[in-house]
């Protein structure tokens, strides 16, 4: 019986130039790999068996994809080591719920071994999905699973990507401590943004910084809140692990770059689409620990498992065009997380 318990992973060494193939589970991206989880992906099922995965990302965008494809890279990996076929599919529910219940429903009534639903909302449809089956739901990336209802269920389990949001508000006030007011543009229909939201309210509180809120849930609502925001005369924005605001990352970043805005944000993928700088998980390393996580849920069953296993935050992403752009230095970084990362923005 699974407790109400969760597991942070310790920082493994990793490497990025790992070639990887993406052959044994179809995706519609690419990204590069790390090692995986210490303890996972080590089943005692040998031998020639076959297992079925099905893979559901909530939407379609750069961090998802990173993970999709991690998730599929290891897949193959181990493939390789224990001599087993996983026959595996990457899906997108587009945002929408319904196409989330449909694939979720369809995963199970294909008899799929395990699903890994990548996002809140695809975690909590595929909960629902695998209910009567007890198909094991192994999700990835869910920043808060308490708050999403997703803990204290025998056959769910997975990732978390929960923000240190003090982190990314001292780097803010690092690069700039005369900042006065500060915009918080996130989705109220994004669950992953509820209590970094909170968290950041309670910060700037404390140290008497004035904050202004704009909210969207489409692209075009994206764009009228960052354009709130730049009216408004905020010194720099925050954005969590949103991926409302992350799908629109690209239709926003020149405009804060024009106003001289930097835009921190909880997750890589703003920062490869324009925006400042980021401070999280690296999610190729989230998508190979999801990847083994499942695997032992298949072989091993789910009793010895976490509710959920956290991935530390540990890698500050700049994007040295936009702060190129903006004029800032962002060696004023250094130090105050394991990992910098320069990067450039990719239109993808």
């Amino acid at each position: 019986m699974k407790t109400n318990t969760m597991k942070k992973f310790l920082a493994a060494s990793v490497s990025l130039t790992m070639a990887l193939s993406l052959a044994a589970c179809g995706g519609d991206t690419s990204s590069a790999g790390s090692a995986p989880a210490s303890g996972s992906g080590s089943g005692s099922a040998s031998g020639g068996e076959s297992y079925k995965v099905a893979v559901i990302k909530q939407m379609d965008h750069a961090s998802l994809d990173e993970i999709a494809n991690a998730i599929a890279a290891r897949i193959d990996e181990i493939e390789a080591e224990e001599g087993i076929t996983i026959e595996c599919e990457v899906t997108s529910g587009q945002g929408d719920q319904s196409i989330l219940r449909q694939l979720a429903d369809q995963a199970v009534a294909d008899g799929v071994d395990a699903i890994i639903p990548i996002a809140t909302v695809a975690a909590q449809v595929s909960a629902v999905s695998a209910a009567d089956s007890q198909t094991p739901v192994v999700f990835a990336a869910i920043s808060y699973p308490e708050t999403a209802d997703l803990t204290g269920i025998d056959y769910v389990t997975g990732t978390s990507d929960a923000l240190d949001t003090g982190m990314i508000l001292d780097m803010m006030l690092a690069q700039n401590p005369d900042v006065e007011k500060v915009g918080l543009l996130y989705s109220l229909s994004e669950p992953n943004s509820e209590v970094p939201i909170a968290e950041a309210k309670e910060y700037l509180d404390g140290k008497g910084i004035a904050y202004a809120e704009a909210t969207a849930n489409t692209n075009d609502e994206v764009i009228a809140a960052a354009s709130s925001l730049i009216a408004e005369g905020v010194d720099a924005v925050f954005t969590p692990t949103d991926n409302i605001i992350m799908a629109a990352e690209l239709a926003i970043y020149e405009d804060f770059i024009d106003a001289g805005i930097p835009h921190y944000t909880g997750a890589d993928s703003f920062a490869r689409n324009g925006a400042f700088a980021a401070c999280g998980v690296n999610y190729t390393n989230l998508g190979f620990e999801t990847a083994d996580l499942a695997y032992q849920a298949i072989t091993q069953g789910m009793d010895a498992m976490e509710d959920y296993y956290q991935l530390p935050g540990d890698t500050i992403t700049v994007n040295s065009e936009t702060a190129e752009a903006l004029g800032i230095d962002y060696s004023v970084f250094e130090g105050m997380a394991e990992n910098l990362v320069p990067v450039t923005t990719t239109q993808d």
